[in-house]
Formats: C-alpha cells, structure tokens, sequence
C-alpha cells in the first residue's frame, strides 16, 4: 500500500500538505508515503471551479519477486497495470477564477473518490477487474454462447486478444447502459440518450467483428445481469423485461447498417492515414456510426480521423435541415375568452370540450393546426415527464 500527499507548489504559492502527511505517518510506514506534484495531487475540475490539494491511496498488486526487483514507489502515477490507485479525497479548499487566481472558498470539505471495481480486484486477488465476480457471470456466457475462451492474460497480438476484448467491452458496456436504462434513460440521437446509443453500439461492433455475432446477442446478457444484482438492485431485476427489449431493439436497428459500413469502412483509402471528415460524417450519417466508433476503428488501422472536418460537415447539415424545415406560425385565433386550460387526466381519458385558442403551422409543405382546450386530459411534457399523444 502507498499514499501521495501534495509536496506544494512554489509557482502557485502553495504549501505542502503538512496535515494529511502526518495523519498518515499514524497508520502507514514514511517511506510509503510519496511527495506528488501539482500533476498528481492538485485536483481541478477543468480552467475554472472548485480544486485543491488531493491525497491518493495506491495498491501494488505484482507478485513479490517483482517488488523485490522495482520498488512500487516507483511505479505510483506510472501507469503501470498491476499499480493502481483505488481511492482519491480531494480537499476542495480553492476557487479558480478565470484569472487564474485562486480564491480560498469560505466552506471546505473533502470530495472522495472510489473506484469500487479496483476495489474490489485488490480484495479478490485478482490481476484484472474483469476477473472479479462483478464481471465473470456475464463473461462466462459469452464463452458459452460465442464457443471461445476467455483468456485474461492474452496480450496484443496474441490469438486469444481479440476475443479477450471484445468480452470486456460487452460486460462493461452492457452493465452500464442497463443500469442507466432502468433508471429510465433511453437510447436517442441528442444529449444523455445519444451516450447510451453510442456505448451500445460500440459494444455491438465488438460483438459482430471480434466474436462473430452477425444476430442480436447483447440484450441475452442483461438477465445475467439482472440475476447477479437482484436483491442488491432490485430496479434493474424488476424491469429486466424492459431493458432486454430496448437493448435488442437497438441491436437490430444497427445491425441492418452494420455489415454495410464496416465494408465501406474496409475499401476506404485514406490519403496520409487520414480518414477524411466528410467520410466518418457518410458513416454516421448514412450508416449509424458514432464519431468515437470511426476513431476507434481507424486506431486499429493505425489511422486518425479529421475530428474537425467531421464537426463541419455535421454543422453543414444541420444548417441545412435548419434551413429545410423553417416554421411560418401564424397568430392565434381566439374562439373563446379564458387562458387557462385545466388538465383533468387524473380522472379521465377523454372529455367533451371547446376550443379557447388554435393557430396555423405550416412546415416542410405541410399544413397543421395546434390548439388549446378549455379542459384535457392529455399530460403536457413537464417535470422530466414526456407528454401524452393521441
């Protein structure tokens, strides 16, 4: 086990962290105790905002010869695979202001930061977090389904790599999405919904390409899912019917584009390894495919994608759809005094009413009317709730 705790800064003017060094003096040896700069142990949230000092908790997990042969004190903030941080608590004493300065903040308090699988590798013993039991039920399935082995120490370039992959990013990505969809976000192509989208896909493209699942095969995983965590999380147990549906359907509207763009993708020929941003725009604008799916996929090439080229010509069109569906609304046509429409959907599905208001759309050639009802029983979208229709 090892500690950081911030050594100061002399450009910023700050002091070493004296306290939280001699707090962990009382429970861990000096010498496990490592002097970080601001890189690794001044926590900021980005130019601007809450930050401070911040002390780490590291864990080695190589075996004792390779401790006896380099020091883990070494390898803290090293990226080393078998030397990992599983807890941060940031002392969030300062402001950044836009000036660069910092601004003592009149209330301090620490924010503290787990990660719960790292954790839970450390207690296991395990050289992996996908070796742990949060990952191994969904991983033995896939084996099963797909025929393959997992092999947790393959490495790039070995036979089994490919497979050990694709198996990890199905697990994680799976567990994610299904949690959030139980929480009641869906797939969509804007904000929250479309991070759903593109995790999912990214994980079907694993699937199709690494394993070979040319039918939907994902959503099979979220009652494993769903049996490892009832009990715990009863909410994804309880809707796991729902999940599994909105997972497949999602599969199946990708997988009708999938085999297409992944052979528009292969004949591509890239000028300076390059991928063109008009071309990964023709991928998902034509074939469903998110903008960190192409890079990923031109990394594997030993490619970039032109990430700017891409935001112009999805900017193109959307001015170009702006453009294409222009509203003339016409002022409103008073029927009856009064403002006010009172909802009664509680109680009743539908009523008998009179108009108090409409008024004329008009939008891509078409013509239609909104009005408003004097009483209806139709929710009006509020509150993170969506509105009826009928």
């Amino acid at each position: 086990l090892y500690v950081s705790v911030f050594k100061g800064d002399d450009t910023e003017g700050l002091p070493m962290d004296n306290e939280a060094f001699e707090l962990w003096k009382q429970f861990v040896q000096e010498d496990r105790i490592i002097l970080g700069n601001k890189k690794d142990n001044f926590w900021e949230m980005g130019d601007t905002g809450p930050c401070g000092p911040c002390t780490e908790i590291h864990v080695d997990c190589r075996s004792a010869a390779e401790r006896n042969a380099t020091s883990g004190k070494e390898l803290v903030n090293a990226d080393h695979p078998q030397v990992i941080e599983i807890w941060n608590n940031v002392f969030m004493q300062f402001n950044r202001l836009k000036d660069g300065s910092l601004q003592p903040l009149p209330a301090k308090h620490v924010d503290t930061g787990m990660g719960f699988e790292r954790l839970v590798r450390v207690l296991q013993g395990k050289q992996s977090n996908y070796d742990t039991d949060i990952f191994q039920p969904m991983i033995r399935f896939i084996e099963e389904k797909s025929g393959k082995t997992y092999k947790s120490a393959a490495q790039p370039g070995d036979a089994d790599w490919n497979a050990a992959v694709a198996m990890r990013v199905m697990a994680d990505h799976i567990r994610a999405i299904s949690f959030v969809i139980a929480d009641g976000q869906l797939p969509s192509n804007n904000k929250a919904g479309y991070v759903i989208r593109r995790i999912l896909r990214r994980a079907v493209r694993y699937s199709y390409t690494n394993l070979g699942f040319k039918e939907p095969f994902l959503n099979q995983l979220v009652p494993v899912l769903a049996e490892q965590f009832k009990g715990v999380f009863n909410e994804l147990w309880e809707q796991k019917d729902f999940v599994q549906k909105v997972v497949l359907e999602e599969e199946v509207s990708f997988l009708r584009t999938l085999a297409t763009g992944l052979q528009r993708f292969d004949k591509y020929k890239p000028q300076n390894s390059i991928v063109e941003g008009s071309f990964a725009f023709e991928l998902s604008d034509t074939f469903g495919f998110p903008i960190d799916l192409t890079e990923l996929m031109a990394r594997e090439k030993g490619l970039t994608v032109d990430v700017e080229g891409y935001e112009l010509s999805l900017q193109k069109q959307k001015e170009g759809s702006r453009a294409a569906t222009a509203i003339d609304t016409e002022d409103w046509v008073i029927v009856n005094e009064g403002e006010e429409s009172e909802f009664v959907g509680y109680d009743l599905s539908e009523i008998e009413t009179e108009i108090v208001k409409y008024r004329k759309v008009s939008a891509k050639g078409k013509t239609q009317y909104q009005i408003v009802l004097r009483q209806t029983p139709f929710y009006a979208e509020s509150g993170g709730q969506v509105g009826d229709t009928g």
